[in-house]
């Protein structure tokens, strides 16, 4: 017997329990890990309180982890019995064992330890997909981070940094402001003091943004696409806020021939190959010091609850971890 969270019904934080199950071996195809730590991100909240539909009832949330196998099913040759891997998308983390398909499994490189992996894996790639693909930075570009200070968006100042743009984020306190700022954020905008758009009017001189990274949803929407120049691109990655339910297409063309796109990881990791390469241009970041994961909140596994009233409460900055 093993201890997870599981979910009964959809709700509030209350419905997260903490009960013990029985973890079968693993099928083919499959591997068992035990969990060292378990991310915790905001698509577990969509998931618990029915935003987003569970594949099943009861089930068991969280989508990232990092851990040390301990058994492979049939027809599993890449991994082995203590090999130190980390997954990102596949349900079912918030346990203290469980069993994975490995074709979404990544070994770990010895540079990057369990707390790092475990923080990073979802939001890392997330930052890897947005930054790379669904709009790839260069040097010279002006960008918006909504939620600057989140979980995401330390990691995506960081990298967008990096890569020579110039950095504006939101944030909604002068502690998280200090906070992005040491982590690329160029200039930054305390939302729930001064509006974000005329703040992002006068930093960029008129010229507005080529691109807005927005994990936040209903609260910053319709705003958002009036920090971008004509033909700039707005990226509606998250729901922090709840979800966009007012979207009109014939804004983006009264707004000056907007783009938009609602991406999610799952797409830009559908195969293998997209997933080590996004996983290994990450490690890259990481490893060579141009992006660090903050590890700023852990809770053990049986204060999920506390956890994600903490998180959807605004009371976390950067990654939080659950320890089993």
């Amino acid at each position: 017997m093993v201890a997870a969270i599981r979910v009964h019904r959809t709700g509030g934080p209350e419905v997260l329990t903490f009960e013990t199950i029985t973890v079968p071996p693993p099928g083919p195809g499959e591997v068992q890990i035990r969990h060292t730590a378990i991310g915790l991100n905001f698509i577990d909240t969509y998931f618990r309180t029915g935003l987003y539909k569970a594949p099943q009832m009861p089930f068991i949330p969280g989508n990232e982890g990092a851990g040390e196998v301990v058994a492979v099913g049939e027809h599993v040759n890449d991994f082995h019995a203590g090999d130190r891997v980390a997954y990102a998308g596949a349900m079912g983390a918030y346990a203290e064992v469980r069993n994975i398909p490995a074709s979404v499994l990544v070994h770990l490189p010895a540079a990057i330890d369990d707390r790092t992996a475990a923080a990073m894996m979802l939001k890392g790639m997330t930052a890897q997909y947005l930054v790379r693909r669904t709009y790839e930075v260069k040097a010279g570009d002006t960008i918006l981070i909504q939620a600057a200070a989140g979980g995401v968006g330390l990691i995506l100042s960081q990298w967008a940094h990096a890569l020579g743009a110039t950095v504006i984020g939101t944030v909604g306190s002068k502690d998280k402001a200090e906070l992005a700022l040491a982590n690329g954020v160029d200039h930054v905008v305390l939302y729930r003091e001064e509006d974000f758009v005329h703040r992002v009017k006068e930093i960029t001189s008129g010229k507005m943004c080529d691109v807005v990274y927005d994990g936040v949803g209903q609260a910053t929407y319709p705003a958002s696409l009036d920090c971008l120049k004509p033909r700039g691109l707005w990226v509606s990655f998250g729901n922090a806020s709840g979800a966009i339910t007012n979207f009109d297409l014939l804004t983006l063309s009264q707004k000056g021939s907007l783009y938009a796109t609602r991406p999610t990881l799952g797409t830009y990791v559908a195969t293998r190959e997209e997933l080590l390469a996004t996983a290994n241009d990450l490690f890259e970041m990481v490893i060579k010091g141009a992006v660090k994961i903050p590890v700023h909140q852990t809770y053990a596994l049986k204060d999920a609850e506390r956890a994600h009233r903490d998180l959807e409460g605004r009371a976390t900055t950067g990654s939080t971890l659950l320890l089993p």
